[in-house]
């Protein structure tokens, strides 16, 4: 537990070393700047400088906040995923990956724009109602992507079986993917189906039945 904690450890601190030093660089600034200038100038100029201090720290720790992100999904790609029987983490980790990222500028941003005086009720209104537009259009997608989770948990199948899928085909299965899966066909044919597709349909498996007549 330990090491693999002295891994993410590393890995972090290797993607977070430009950012860090960017914080280390702005903190020397605001802190010449409140000994040495400040009692100089106006208050009006304080109060705007103050924002722009505030923006440039907002920035800085979303720069690192996304490196630490960056770091974690590295070393589980690496370290985890590369080490599993399926391709779903692999290919999940860069969605997620670049989902967070939007998230935090996402958040970035609605922390940044009161500072200037400008009201973020109407765009956190506008951005749920992209969301739900954004939903509605990808619902076969989303669809697809929950079918695959459901079966890799309830596992109708496995890398390597052979199964009959819902168009009548005997095939060997490749790969489960987050979206679609790939079979081998008996003329040699990739055949890929939508998981939605799978997981509403009958799937017979020889595998299992093989393996469960080995056992008795």
């Amino acid at each position: 537990m330990a090491k693999i904690s002295k891994r993410i450890g590393w890995e972090i601190a290797k993607t977070i070393f430009f950012p860090v030093l960017l914080f280390l660089l702005f903190l020397s600034v605001y802190t010449f700047y409140q000994l040495k200038i400040v009692s100089y100038i106006s208050v009006q100029l304080q109060e705007d400088l103050k924002k722009y201090f505030l923006t440039i720290l907002i920035i800085i720790v979303g720069f690192i906040i996304q490196r630490v992100i960056a770091g974690v999904s590295t070393w589980y790609k690496e370290n985890i995923a590369s080490k599993t029987s399926t391709n779903l983490d692999d290919e999940l980790i860069p969605i997620a990956r670049r989902l967070l990222k939007v998230v935090v500028w996402v958040i970035a941003l609605l922390v940044i724009l009161p500072l200037y005086g400008i009201d973020i009720s109407a765009l956190i209104t506008t951005l749920g109602v992209s969301s739900l537009a954004i939903a509605l259009a990808a619902q076969d997608t989303i669809a697809n992507i929950i079918s695959g989770f459901m079966i890799m948990v309830d596992r109708p199948f496995r890398i390597g079986d052979r199964v009959k899928i819902p168009s009548g085909e005997i095939v060997d299965v490749l790969e489960i993917g987050v979206r679609r899966s790939k079979f081998l066909s008996q003329e040699k044919a990739i055949v890929i189906v939508p998981n939605l597709a799978l997981s509403k349909s009958k799937i017979i498996n020889y595998t299992y039945g093989e393996e469960r007549n080995g056992k008795t």
